[in-house]
């Protein structure tokens, strides 16, 4: 099968997620900077997911750029990263208007965590069927940056309970490995 309508229809899920979670941000009570103050949470938590799914939107893009065909496996797989990836709007609202409390924070860190084992599976299946010599296979390699990721999030979680802070600091210590996107496969498929 062609990989154009997974291209298309993945890159629409993406836009409607950022779009929904941009008309979750509400506009301040009044005309002062200080109006502001209360909603900062609110613009961290966005402003880290909207982060994220710029993350997941470009390594997404080079991932597809090494498929060759396209089987069933692989939709499922990406129908279960982009079912993750779509509850990113409710967690980020949650962890924002509640000031970063354990329980939004951690969930936010679930999701975060569940979307990241996603992604390793849509990898992994697309591996198997293009083969362990195939240039995807050969770009990701043993996947270090996605395995550490994983662990990050995995740690974080259950350090919400204990410093809600700290665990915001593994999202961002997640994002800033990721921000430059990864040319592993670019360069391979040069």
């Amino acid at each position: 099968m062609n990989k154009t309508r997974l291209e298309a229809f993945s890159d629409g899920v993406l836009a409607i997620i950022i779009t929904i979670m941009v008309l979750e941000m509400k506009v301040p009570h009044g005309a002062s900077l200080s109006a502001i103050k209360p909603l900062l949470p609110v613009f961290f938590s966005y402003v880290l997911s909207y982060v994220f799914m710029g993350i997941y939107w470009t390594n997404h893009h080079h991932l597809l750029h090494a498929v060759k065909h396209v089987k069933g496996g692989m939709l499922w797989a990406n129908l279960h990263l982009l079912f993750w990836l779509s509850l990113t709007p409710f967690v980020t609202n949650w962890m924002g208007e509640n000031g970063l409390q354990p329980w939004p924070v951690a969930l936010y860190g679930c999701v975060l965590f569940f979307a990241a084992v996603a992604y390793y599976i849509l990898v992994r299946i697309i591996i198997f069927h293009h083969g362990n010599d195939s240039v995807l296979a050969k770009a990701v390699g043993n996947d270090t940056k996605g395995k550490v990721s994983v662990v990050v999030y995995a740690l974080a979680i259950p350090a919400a309970f204990w410093c809600p802070l700290i665990s915001c600091l593994g999202y961002v210590t997640v994002a800033l490995m990721w921000i430059v996107p990864d040319r592993r496969i670019e360069n391979a498929l040069q």
